[in-house]
């Protein structure tokens, strides 16, 4: 099993840990430019923020301290850290959550799916004025609404612009406000990154989707899919599968199955390339990204041969929606050991007992292991914005073998088995990063516990460091 990522994190729910490794890519993009386009003078003053917002000297520009805080999908974690790498690329010092007061700017990649992320970009932006900090908001909530009023008078930076932070980082920390919101082409795949977990990659396939849910606001943000071309993609997973210590590389979008439809491509197509660029010991493995159920249907019996690879995990989040069961079935059948994560919104408008009956039936049925529940949030001017009839959630019927949304921290390194199962380890020198064969002891709710009886790849950079963190693996049991 390898060690490599940390405990379950979903492709649409928020994300809380943000362990920040010390790690940028060595082949790294070129620097941002310091020309500006548009400057608008003043960022909040001191009697907007209610704090202290001094102009830092031009000598202390690009060496400031600076918080990256990302909520949501991996993609938006992709996208925050290449912000991340670019910022300290150019020489700028990051700084952790616990030491955010110590930071002279903070950006802010925000989350639109859901309001309770959306919140806590509020609550962030108004402790932040009330500091003294200069705010920098970037992703989807400001891409998506860029009028929304905590967004005033502060520095935005667009989806596709986040190639740029560092020119508003420094434009914010002159007192000057930059809103870069304009859709531009897709960032760079090579761009620096410093990685949330530095056993996991991250790589973007696409931005926007084909679809127009009437409960998601992302599209408003995201726009119409965007795919990147199919050789750039396989590079990147070239390029990443030699790195020492990435165990694990996600497949991120916001429809993985509608990936390439604009480009004359499709998702077969590019994990059968990717597949061919990974290692053939088997110490990285490949996770595909969520996706809606229509886009993936006529791609079901090759995805399935993929999904068996000896280097990608059994394993996809398909929300429920039309087609589902289809989806379902037809990959259970056909990949021995797949496991699924999937998504129930409750208390969507207009729905009966009788449908929520047949939700709670459809967990019965198929006891999926990650099951996220969320009640429905309005999200704006996307069309369901009616009443809520039903909030309560249907959780006791998910398998606990496995961890969903739950976020814990516990003094044990973290794996993976090939259907995704999370495996408690006790960590000793040298696990993390690593690729284990392990003995299942005990299961709980969210996981199961093992024991180290082989090892199969030692990372050459995976000696413990005497920290506690729970990271991932892939395992075989």
């Amino acid at each position: 099993m390898d060690a490599a990522c940390n405990n379950d994190i979903d492709d649409i729910e928020d994300i809380s840990r943000d362990e920040r490794a010390e790690l940028s890519f060595p082949n790294r993009g070129p620097r941002v430019g310091r020309k500006v386009r548009p400057i608008k003078p003043g960022l909040a003053t001191d009697a907007d923020a209610g704090g202290a917002c001094a102009v830092l000297p031009s000598d202390q520009l690009g060496s400031a301290m600076v918080w990256v805080k990302t909520f949501g999908c991996s993609h938006n974690v992709s996208d925050g850290e290449v912000m991340a790498g670019l910022l300290q690329d150019y020489g700028y010092r990051l700084v952790d959550d616990i030491n955010n007061d110590q930071a002279a700017a903070w950006v802010i990649n925000t989350c639109t799916v859901k309001g309770p992320s959306e919140s806590a970009m509020s609550s962030l932006i108004r402790k932040g004025k009330l500091t003294g900090k200069r705010l920098i908001i970037a992703g989807c909530v400001p891409q998506g609404d860029k009028k929304h009023r905590e967004l005033q008078d502060l520095s935005l930076i667009g989806v596709t612009q986040i190639d740029r932070v560092v020119e508003v980082v420094e434009e914010a920390l002159k007192g000057n406000t930059v809103q870069l919101l304009t859709k531009k082409a897709l960032p760079a795949l090579d761009l620096p990154k410093v990685r949330r977990n530095r056993y996991v990659e991250i790589v973007p396939l696409s931005t926007g989707c084909l679809g127009a849910c009437t409960y998601c606001k992302t599209k408003h943000a995201r726009g119409h899919l965007g795919s990147y071309d199919l050789q750039l993609l396989a590079s990147r997973v070239a390029s990443v599968a030699k790195d020492p210590e990435v165990r694990e590389i996600w497949l991120s979008s916001e429809d993985t199955g509608a990936y390439g439809r604009d480009i004359g491509s499709s998702l077969p197509d590019l994990l059968k390339a990717m597949v061919a660029e990974l290692p053939a010991d088997g110490r990285v493995m490949l996770r595909v990204g969520m996706t809606n159920p229509p886009y993936i249907l006529e791609h079901l019996e090759a995805i399935a041969e993929i999904l068996q690879h000896p280097c990608v995990f059994t394993y996809l989040h398909v929300p429920v929606q039309s087609e589902f069961e289809q989806v379902v079935d037809t990959l259970t059948e056909l990949v021995p050991g797949m496991q699924f994560a999937t998504d129930i919104i409750c208390g969507f408008p207009g729905e009966s007992e009788d449908d929520h009956k047949d939700t709670l039936s459809l967990l019965a049925k198929h006891r999926f292991p990650h099951t996220h529940i969320s009640q429905f949030y309005p999200r704006g001017p996307t069309g369901s914005t009616a009443g809520v009839t039903h909030t309560r959630a249907a959780g006791h019927h998910s398998n606990g073998s496995a961890g969903g949304g739950h976020k814990r921290r516990t003094r044990q390194a973290g794996a993976h088995t090939k259907g995704y199962t999370q495996v408690l380890l006790m960590p000793e020198p040298g696990l993390l990063g690593s690729v284990v064969e392990v003995l299942i002891d005990s299961s709980a709710r969210w996981s199961v516990t093992g024991k180290v009886v082989s090892w199969v790849y030692r990372c050459p950079q995976g000696a413990w460091s005497g920290e506690w963190v729970l990271v991932g693996a892939k395992a075989w049991v």
